[in-house]
């Protein structure tokens, strides 16, 4: 049995993901298909549009075989921390072969030879790296510079392919995936999926053209990217101006949303405006630049700010500067509301990393997955969270502790703004397929 896992977040899911499972399939040979997917809030600092079970289930129903939460402490955190979780809850299950992921440029090798660079990093590459810190850029910039600038010196041609792989998105996060493999002495081998038809950060959908094909014969559906489409559901209101994603997603997908728009979906970060906001003018600058990713030149400027008359967007708006990316804000506005401080982020990634597997949703033909991986694998696999504290040790039940937090915060946002009920977690049912 050979089993290829994914990290991702389905926020939404479409058709690029499906593409992607099917290829991973494909490449590997796998048999089966495993995601860890981010729950209710996501890593670029934003609560996920629609809850994680409803998007679980999007992923059965498009060739997943089973789906994993990955922990709230990691779903938010930057890419290494991300990666890190992701990665060794996937290790520890004891029963995946390998990891595929998309990137812009479809090589292994230079991935691969970027990720040991940064990971053994010499005094040189880190003092390059301060030197334009202190110049005010952002860290991912100040790194890519850095780099650059290093293997420019080592003046080796392959080096310098290298330099333009570290400012593309999905390229750095599949530079982190293989970082925590090499971290953790994982056997999991690293596959990758070049990402050819929508850009992370395209802002429009592309539209059906006659006869269109993508690079693989075999698909010929339309990809959009996932900012493209949150963009359309987040900003129309009413369920035509939908229209525009339903080439971009499953069809199954889109009935989803045109059943369930503004009934349990669309959840965004204005939506917990009011509570971000108090813990903001609650706490001091102290305590502010103690929650992860928010530093003390960052608490200072949140409190220079007329928080009363400041909604979320013009907020974050006001803390970013050159050096803070937005999506650093975002992060640190969403690490505040969830409570998570650095110190205990360390903590957990000091000790053992990741301490369950807890399943969000399974193929019914998969089910002998959980079984193999409680015999193989060296996490608990919670499947009922009533059961949990009879699995976990005081801090594993920290972290899983985090989760259930965050998401009764989103079922608490989605009856405020839709005045629907959903279950508690603990009476909440796995999804199955």
């Amino acid at each position: 049995m050979k089993v290829v896992g994914i990290i991702t977040e389905y926020n939404p899911f479409h058709n690029g993901h499906k593409y992607h499972i099917e290829k991973a399939k494909e490449i590997t040979g796998a048999d089966y298909v495993i995601a860890v997917m981010s729950g209710n809030f996501v890593q670029r600092g934003h609560p996920a549009l629609m809850d994680k079970y409803s998007r679980s289930r999007m992923a059965l129903n498009n060739g997943l075989d089973l789906v994993l939460e990955l922990p709230t402490y990691y779903a938010t955190a930057s890419a290494e921390f991300f990666a890190l979780g992701a990665v060794s809850l996937l290790d520890g299950l004891g029963i995946v072969d390998y990891i595929c992921f998309g990137s812009e440029c479809g090589d292994i090798k230079l991935l691969d030879e970027a990720a040991r660079l940064f990971n053994n990093p010499s005094d040189k590459f880190q003092d390059l790296i301060s030197s334009y810190l202190r110049n005010g850029l952002s860290y991912p910039m100040a790194r890519a510079k850095a780099a650059s600038k290093f293997l420019t010196i080592d003046g080796d041609s392959k080096d310098k392919a290298l330099t333009n792989l570290i400012s593309e998105p999905n390229n750095i996060l599949g530079i982190e995936y293989i970082k925590a493999l090499l971290r953790i002495n994982s056997s999991i081998r690293p596959i990758t999926i070049s990402r050819t038809k929508a850009h992370y950060h395209d802002k429009e959908v592309n539209y059906p053209i006659v006869n269109n094909q993508s690079p693989d014969k075999n698909t010929d559906y339309t990809v959009s990217s996932a900012t493209a489409i949150r963009n359309i559901i987040e900003d129309t209101d009413s369920l035509l101006a939908l229209s525009p994603i339903k080439d971009s997603v499953p069809q199954n997908v889109f009935d989803y949303f045109t059943s369930n728009y503004n009934i349990t979906c669309p959840i965004t970060i204005k939506d917990f405006e009011s509570i971000i906001k108090y813990k903001l003018l609650w706490e001091s600058k102290h305590d502010l630049s103690s929650y992860q990713d928010l530093s003390p030149d960052m608490a200072d400027r949140i409190k220079n700010i007329d928080l009363i008359n400041t909604n979320i967007q013009e907020l974050i708006e006001k803390i970013k500067t050159k050096n803070i990316t937005l999506t650093r804000v975002n992060r640190s506005l969403i690490h505040v509301l969830l409570d998570i401080k650095t110190d205990v982020l360390i903590g957990f990634i000091q000790d053992n990393l990741i301490y369950y597997a807890r399943v969000l949703g399974v193929k019914k033909e998969a089910t002998h997955l959980i079984r193999k991986i409680k015999e193989s694998g060296k996490l608990p696999v919670i499947t009922k969270l009533s059961k949990a504290h009879e699995q976990l040790d005081a801090l594993g039940m920290k972290m899983l502790n985090k989760d259930i937090l965050a998401s009764h915060l989103f079922y608490q946002a989605l009856y405020d703004k839709f005045e629907v009920n959903l279950q508690n977690e603990y009476k909440q049912e796995l999804a199955i397929i």
